[in-house]
């Protein structure tokens, strides 16, 4: 049994995994992990080029094996990728060996932040921007069961600040100082 206790960060692309990760894990003294990024940087290709490469079945196993390798870690903060939790049997692995953590953001949100990324982001590239929306709300029914198997789940509504601070909270109690 593993004895690592991390915390992952899920939900849809834009919804903020790294952005909070980075800033939980500077007020918890935590190491932070984009799952994304350790994958770019292992397979020497970003993650378009990966799934030019690879496919998003090919993808899809990188990733599972990126995510396996947590298990050699020390506890971390780790933001995955938008899909890590919908394949294989990642959500009830990650649940087994931390505490998953849903960032809940409505595809009005997701849609303004990600309508100026679409070019390093696979999934909407293609997407036009009147399209955009429409095609996150039809994505997240496709992916929110899994989401909502996270121990926590957090709605991104109200102000940053108020949402920063359940975050906190949520982490502290999960990883008391």
């Amino acid at each position: 049994m593993q004895t690592q206790h991390h915390i992952f960060l899920l939900g849809f692309m834009g919804c903020g995994k790294t952005y909070w990760g980075r800033h939980l894990a500077e007020k918890l003294s935590l190491p932070f992990l984009d799952l994304d990024d350790w994958i770019t940087t292992n397979y020497g290709a970003s993650i378009a080029q990966i799934f030019a490469d690879k496919g998003d079945s090919g993808f899809r196993i990188l990733e599972r094996d990126a995510l396996r390798n947590l298990s050699k870690l020390p506890k971390s903060i780790v933001a995955t990728g938008g899909g890590t939790p919908c394949f294989f049997d990642n959500i009830d692995w990650m649940n087994s060996i931390g505490t998953t953590i849903y960032l809940d953001t409505s595809p009005t949100l997701l849609a303004d932040r990600l309508r100026h990324e679409k070019e390093f982001r696979p999934l909407i590239s293609e997407v036009k921007n009147h399209d955009l929306e429409g095609f996150i709300a039809n994505k997240l029914k496709e992916r929110e069961h899994f989401y909502l198997r996270a121990k926590v789940v957090l709605e991104q509504a109200g102000t940053e600040n108020a949402f920063e601070q359940q975050l906190e909270a949520a982490c502290k109690a999960i990883s008391p100082s």
